[in-house]
């Protein structure tokens, strides 16, 4: 029975599929493992316990965040819930503004934001602005777009009925009607604006599907019916922007509900200002993304070039600089985007990455010199199973980390490093369902639902638990209270350093079983560390039986080891688990751990990790001695 000694110095492929447990010739094999929950990955290969979650606040209900930069000093973290917005400032609520978007609306928010100003839309709510002005006041105020002093308003305008379909006015000037040669209105047209031959009319009232009343404020030139008329683009029964970026000095407008695959660019310089006028280089400009397939725009970016993600291809838009007479758009890839709900897409190191239109790819958007073209790699082909519904996501620059909010409440992580060619997933679980992220400078926020309720919590290193509080005291404390948020539930402590029973919260406190002077008290969560089997069982056919006779595992600043080598979870001697007067020690040092038992099972792991004391664990390599039955 030949002995095989292998070493794993590195998890920098994360955690990949099952699908992968026949081609043990992968460098992805070697560097993955089977099954990594509430790790995070460091580039240089080994992992770590991720970071526990700091509780902040509870939130109405359900929504979103999102990271609001006012200046170079300031950036807020801003929470969407039914109809309301909390603006937050390093982890403290400064201000809440009532906002239009109901709960189940606001997954189709988009946003972007140009100096202190955050543009929003939503394209069944009129597109709004948040600012906050020098008395630290937060407003949300309608767009205004540029109007002349004849009241000739610069938005867009688009004639959505028939070209033969003409309008009729009864007057040249003050209160008239107008009658359409074919039924065009609904109600929802008060309010809104016509351009009937370069004057401007309002509807101040719907008569009829063929005639509603306006006021013209200009003298319209006679009375004679005309093809030549529009009404404003975005309006309730046209629908209003689906997503909005800003890109070479312009505003950039993404579809509307009757206009799915139109674009719209401001004047250059003038950001509300739409008027086309001649085609001068400065000037709006307007088009369709037209193709063989349904383009409906779902996100707009500014890279290298505008992308345009639609919801059959992904596009770029040339023109240096952008003017009418330069702007051209090209396809590049043929992937689609999400429809049904809006995740922002995110720059990472030059690559735009985006949810995939089936919901199981993110997807790398990024220009080749070589080809002079954009490809969309796809950044979780090994890793599939863990790229589910995707509700959310945002980068973490100091972490290196992509957060992706699931459907199912879970939170995958991937470790990004493209120059070192390392893109590798985690999956990461807790006692709720996270519903949203956000990366606010170098903090980064969930929502999660708790225990009936929505909370907005924050990722802290040095901390061990989640949904958790942390309270220190000069004099030794025995209650401690400020748990509301858990009523009800069982949470771990950690106190001194030491770890104590689980209590139960009641009244929004737990009563330790010794006073302490620090604490951390939250909800417990499980790290699991699984290695792919064994290359060797695959070289030795099926059939075969393999043993492990000795791990010898490298750990670093680590207070707890539990582990199963074949007869169960064990606690290895690093120090006893029982209640404790001092703190445990960090060990960083080679766990040699002996197994008997053959595994006669290829398709298994030889050894398991998997704990959920609240304390440090670091993982940097694994040695294993494995006998194979001939």
């Amino acid at each position: 029975m030949p002995r095989v000694r292998q070493v794993k110095t590195t998890f920098t492929a994360g955690e990949v599929s099952r699908d992968l447990l026949g081609r043990g010739d992968l460098r992805a094999y070697e560097n993955g493992a089977q099954r990594l929950r509430n790790m995070f990955i460091f580039p240089t290969g080994g992992i770590t316990r991720r970071a526990g979650l700091g509780y902040i606040d509870t939130v109405p209900s359900d929504g979103r965040l999102m990271s609001f930069a006012f200046n170079t000093e300031q950036t807020f973290l801003l929470v969407f819930s039914d109809r309301r917005i909390d603006i937050y400032l390093d982890g403290v609520k400064q201000d809440s503004v009532e906002a239009p978007w109901r709960v189940d609306q606001i997954g189709q928010l988009s946003w972007t934001q140009s100096a202190d100003t955050l543009l929003l839309v939503h394209p069944e709510v009129p597109p709004k602005k948040l600012t906050r002005n020098p008395g630290s006041i937060w407003l949300l105020e309608d767009w205004e777009y540029i109007e002349d002093d004849d009241g000739r308003r610069h938005q867009p305008y688009f004639k959505y009925a028939p070209a033969p379909v003409t309008l009729t006015p009864s007057a040249i000037s003050g209160e008239i009607t107008l009658t359409a040669s074919a039924d065009i209105f609904t109600p929802g047209h008060e309010g809104t604006r016509l351009r009937f031959r370069g004057v401007e009319a309002t509807i101040t009232d719907f008569d009829s599907p063929t005639v509603v009343s306006a006021s013209v404020a200009v003298d319209l030139p006679d009375l004679d019916p005309s093809v030549e008329w529009a009404e404003q683009a975005f309006s309730a029964p046209r629908g209003y922007p689906v997503t909005v970026a800003f890109h070479q000095d312009r505003l950039v407008i993404g579809g509307c509900r009757y206009l799915p695959n139109r674009l719209w660019f401001s004047k250059s310089g003038d950001l509300f200002n739409f008027d086309l006028g001649e085609g001068l280089d400065d000037e709006a400009i307007e088009f369709s993304v037209l193709s063989d397939q349904v383009n409906a725009i779902r996100g707009v970016f500014s890279g290298r070039h505008l992308q345009v993600f639609t919801s059959g291809a992904e596009w770029q838009v040339t023109g240096d600089p952008l003017t009418p007479a330069t702007v051209q758009i090209l396809r590049q890839t043929r992937v689609g985007t999400l429809t049904d709900r809006f995740i922002p897409n995110v720059n990472v190191d030059g690559a735009t990455l985006f949810v995939a239109r089936n919901k199981a790819e993110i997807r790398e958007f990024l220009f080749t010199s070589i080809e002079q073209a954009y490809q969309a790699t796809d950044l979780a082909l090994i890793s599939r199973h863990i790229i589910q519904e995707p509700m959310d996501m945002d980068f973490d620059p100091a972490r290196r980390l992509l957060f992706l909010i699931r459907g199912d409440g879970k939170f995958a992580s991937l470790t990004m490093f493209r120059a070192e060619e390392v893109a590798a997933w985690t999956l990461h679980e807790t006692q709720g369902k996270a519903r949203s992220v956000a990366v606010v400078g170098e903090d980064v926020y969930l929502l999660i639902e708790r225990n009936g309720g929505y909370v907005l919590e924050q990722f802290e290193d040095g901390l061990y638990l989640d949904s958790a509080l942390r309270g220190n005291d000069e004099t030794p404390r025995q209650i401690w209270s400020g748990l509301d948020h858990l009523e009800g539930m069982e949470v771990s402590i950690l106190a001194d350093g030491a770890i104590h029973p689980p209590k139960i919260v009641q009244g929004g406190a737990v009563s330790l079983n010794a006073p302490a002077h620090e604490v951390q008290i939250g909800l417990a969560y499980t790290h699991i560390v699984e290695p792919l089997p064994p290359i060797t069982v695959s070289d030795a056919g099926t059939g075969r039986a393999v043993r492990l006779v000795e791990g010898i595992f490298r750990l670093q600043n680590t207070a707890a080891l539990r582990l199963d080598v074949g007869r169960g979870l064990k606690d290895i001697a690093l120090r006893r688990l029982e209640i404790l007067d001092t703190p445990p020690p960090l060990v960083s040092e080679d766990i040699t751990v002996g197994a008997l038992g053959w595994q006669p099972d290829g398709t298994q792991p030889l050894w398991r990790i998997e704990q959920d004391v609240p304390l440090p664990f670091t993982l940097l390599a694994v040695t294993t001695e494995l006998k194979v039955n001939d």
